[in-house]
């Protein structure tokens, strides 16, 4: 592995590499970064940079972000379905089936609602992003609220001149094309293009997809010290998925029907995005974003005799047919100001900041039946809504030419409202304002180590749908953590490395009730601290090694009912480790990934089982799954690839709800990109 491929892999490098930072391409488009460009940049975050790059991606051939996040260290999946419709993120002891990890695509947040609710029911299509940025620490701040775990953010790919069409077929019957078309203006101060998969499969389990996913961008240039660039996205997904899973007996016989095969998850999303740059002097940039995305997510569910399912060890639906369906709307705008200055004689780089969201879902519930079963009596019509105000600033002062220190502050402050247009008795409005401090700091001890770390509060608001049930504020306080990170990383020609130690000392953190259900509720004080760690050696010959693991022995409750329990689905030990060759055209990898046990229900319930509402609950086991991913570039025009995923066949329970997910059963993928 190259000292570059390393640097641009890990980014743990040491101060002394960043004359190596690559410069800025002449048709880059404005965007906001969560780390930035080039070596130079991730060396003055004072928190943890994790780097998925377009080399990997084009290697891993990911069906979905989740697959890309595998290798990341920090990060836990709680899986549901492989094409990873909806999100389930968790990183460094936080819940996966939570949403303390903020996500944007580009600087934008992707989440259908931070405040009214539902973050996880939409999920980026991996086909059109080059690259993923991972950043925790204080740094995280100046990206808005819900980064207790720190914030993840998808690069979409830049239009370059030409047309590429890739095609994947694999197990399951799933059929994937991707076309890649982009043009310049002949000066070169304009260009645009586009990326539009299609993508289907039987699925595992009979899981059936089909999906559509549209990117359109383009940029120009206005004059010598303005960008200006557009971005339009559409997706739909109609996904014959559900909340129920397997029954234990059927998981034991490992069954392949699909448990609610009537089910349907229908997404369809549009956003579009406008970022304008500003080069004011050559020490002064402004960056401002619009925004604007909307989503529809009509959920059609058929009910059960729960009796009688408990007693089939299966499912036994009704004629009853449920519309849970639900909009969402979302505009905002979010300005930077970047100032290089020489305040107390010392180098500074200053950003200040202001950010304005509106979000609004409208939540119907359609009563249908077998015979009718998209249209029939409106039993819920209710608008929640939610305006946040949020101003940011840091100052990064440098000391010497070895130690730095980034103070800053963020203060958030909003407004979330509940309209039931059936019954106005049922309206309620809740508000809250925070202010966040946090300081970083970076020192280069040594070459081959940079010492970073930072202590910062950080929170979740409450989102509308938990905190306002039936026009009554629920008293759910935002989830506030201070946050305490300190680490080393370094590299050289054939080694890289990352350490760091954390710790999240939540005041309140907001849980499932163990009543089971949707009911959210108050959990009380929990403690999350461990450490990360992450390394990679060039073997020489072709070869190279890359491991990271996360260890996290306390992710507990520290009062209350669940006093000394660990939280849910937060694994004590996250492993990953890969061997990878290459040669001339042809680059293989051979990886293994382990999630330790885990527990599903604050209770720390011990035996699988299925309470009287048909939730289940229990410890999951372990397991170890085992992927082989090759990819070959013939020339510069034609590349093959492919994958087994899954290569020993393990059979395991990927998370739990209204009955098990099971893990994916082994697979095969096989495709290509030809470049015109």
């Amino acid at each position: 592995m190259s000292t570059q491929k390393l640097v641009l892999k890990t980014l743990f490098v040491s101060m002394a590499a960043i004359m190596a930072a690559p410069t800025y391409a002449e048709n880059k488009l404005p965007r906001i970064d969560v780390v930035g460009e080039g070596v130079e940049d991730a060396t003055k975050q004072p928190g943890a940079v994790s780097i998925v790059t377009k080399e990997d991606l084009e290697l891993m051939q990911p069906m979905s972000t989740e697959d890309a996040l595998r290798e990341v260290p920090g990060l836990v999946i709680k899986p549901e379905e492989e094409s990873a419709v909806v999100v389930n993120i968790g990183m460094r002891g936080l819940s996966a089936a939570d949403s303390k990890t903020l996500v944007l695509e580009d600087g934008v947040p992707v989440a259908p609602g931070l405040f009214v609710g539902n973050a996880r029911y939409y999920n980026p299509r991996i086909q059109r992003m080059e690259s993923i940025e991972v950043l925790k620490g204080a740094a995280s701040l100046r990206y808005g609220p819900s980064t207790i775990g720190g914030v993840i953010n998808y690069k979409t790919k830049t239009p370059e001149d030409g047309v590429a069409i890739s095609g994947r077929v694999g197990s399951d019957n799933y059929k994937e094309t991707t076309i890649e078309a982009g043009g310049s203006a002949p000066s070169g101060e304009a260009f645009g293009g586009l990326v539009y998969t299609k993508a289907e499969s039987d699925g595992f389990q009979d899981k059936d997809f089909k999906m559509n996913d549209l990117m359109v961008k383009g940029g120009m240039a206005l004059g010598d010290n303005q960008w200006v660039s557009a971005k339009f996205t559409h997706y739909d997904n109609d996904a014959n998925i559900s909340y129920r899973g397997l029954f234990l007996e059927e998981f034991e016989n490992e069954v392949s029907y699909n448990p609610a095969p009537d089910d349907y998850f229908l997404t369809e999303r549009d956003s579009f995005d406008i970022n304008h740059e500003l080069k004011i002097s050559p020490n002064i940039k402004l960056n401002t974003l619009v925004y604007w995305s909307q989503v529809y997510r009509d959920y059609w569910r058929y009910g059960v005799d729960t009796a009688a399912s408990t007693a089939a060890n299966s499912w036994v639906y009704t004629d009853d047919v449920a519309g849970n369906n639900r909009s969402f709307e979302r505009q905002g705008v979010d300005s930077r100001l970047n100032i290089q200055h020489q305040l107390l004689g010392l180098n500074n780089q200053t950003e200040l900041g202001v950010r304005f969201d509106t979000e609004m879902m409208k939540d119907t519930k359609i009563l249908a039946t077998r015979a009718q079963p998209r249209s029939g009596t409106l039993s819920k019509d209710v608008e929640q809504s939610a305006t946040s105000m949020a101003f940011y600033g840091q100052n990064r002062f440098e000391i010497n030419d070895k130690l730095a220190v980034t103070p800053g502050l963020r203060i958030e402050s909003y407004v979330q409202r509940t309209d039931d247009l059936q019954d106005n008795t049922n309206d309620g409005k809740t508000t809250n304002t925070e202010l966040m401090p946090g300081v970083g700091a970076t020192f280069q001890a040594a070459p081959m180590a940079q010492v970073f770390g930072g202590v910062y509060k950080a929170f979740a608001p409450a989102q509308n749908a938990d905190a306002i049930d039936g026009g009554t504020d629920q008293k759910l306080e935002a989830e506030r953590s201070t946050n305490i990170e300190i680490g080393v990383r370094g590299a050289n020609q054939d080694l890289s490395y990352e350490l760091a130690a954390f710790r999240m000392d939540f005041q309140n953190q907001v849980i499932p009730s163990n009543s089971g259900g949707f009911v959210n509720a108050n959990g009380g004080k929990t403690l999350h601290q461990g450490i990360e760690g992450a390394v990679g050696f060039d073997l020489g010959a072709g070869l190279s090694f890359d491991a990271n693991a996360t260890y996290v022995p306390d992710a507990k409750f520290v009062d209350g009912d669940n006093d000394g329990n660990r939280v849910t689905y937060a694994p004590e030990l996250v492993a990953h480790i890969k061997l990878g060759y290459k040669t001339g055209g042809l680059q293989t990898a051979l990886s293994a990934n382990y999630i330790s046990e885990q527990y599903t229900d604050a209770a720390n319930t011990e035996a699988l089982q299925e309470n009287t509402s048909g939730f289940f609950k229990g410890k999951l086991d372990s397991y170890t799954t085992v992927d082989l991913n090759a990819h070959y570039a013939v020339n510069k025009q034609l590349s093959v690839f492919g994958a087994v995923k899954n290569l020993t066949d393990e059979h395991y329970i990927a998370s739990l709800r209204q009955g098990i997910y099971a893990g994916p059963e082994r697979s095969f993928e096989l495709g290509a990109k030809y470049k015109f």
